[in-house]
């Protein structure tokens, strides 16, 4: 299901985060848990990947994440702002080392002028560091939107970790 690329950038954030002594959460809206399948596709990645939450609603980043509903309600759910929040609130719940988020417009329908299909907010955190990383893969496939942004979730986490 998987490329070999991708898998092996897993592998490499998974023993990153072992080096480091630091447990990785993750928070998905757009991906619905894809992140986590090819994080725990990499054979004794228990010992570093500590949980996932799939908040592909609005209700559920605020109800699991702490989102505040008035922080969606004023930039809308794919944002910098509620990626951020959603980054921080997977971190502080999870009690982990680092957190990954994505929020975005997967497709084929739900885009706008302004948030088009294939846009993308990724942020990362660890407790004294947060990156954000704004995509726009373009109108391509859902399935192709969805891998790519497993693909920079890594990558995110993998910088803000400098590995």
């Amino acid at each position: 299901m998987l490329s070999d690329d991708l898998t092996e950038q897993a592998a490499e954030l998974i023993a990153g985060c072992r080096a480091a002594g630091l447990t990785l959460v993750t928070a998905e809206s757009c991906t619905g848990g894809l992140i986590a399948a090819c994080l725990t596709d990499i054979a004794g990645a228990s010992d570093v990947f500590d949980s996932a939450y799939v908040t592909y609603s609005n209700t559920a980043k605020t109800r699991m994440l702490g989102v505040p509903a008035e922080l969606i309600g004023a930039h809308g759910a794919v944002s910098r702002e509620v990626a951020l929040a959603m980054a921080a609130g997977a971190l502080a719940r999870a009690g982990a080392g680092i957190a990954v988020a994505v929020t975005g417009i997967a497709g084929p329908g739900g885009g706008t002028a302004e948030k088009p299909v294939g846009l993308v907010h990724i942020a990362a955190c660890t407790s004294g560091r947060q990156e954000h990383r704004k995509c726009t893969f373009g109108d391509k496939s859902r399935r192709d939107i969805r891998l790519l942004t497993v693909k920079e979730a890594i990558a995110l986490s993998k910088y803000i970790l400098n590995i």
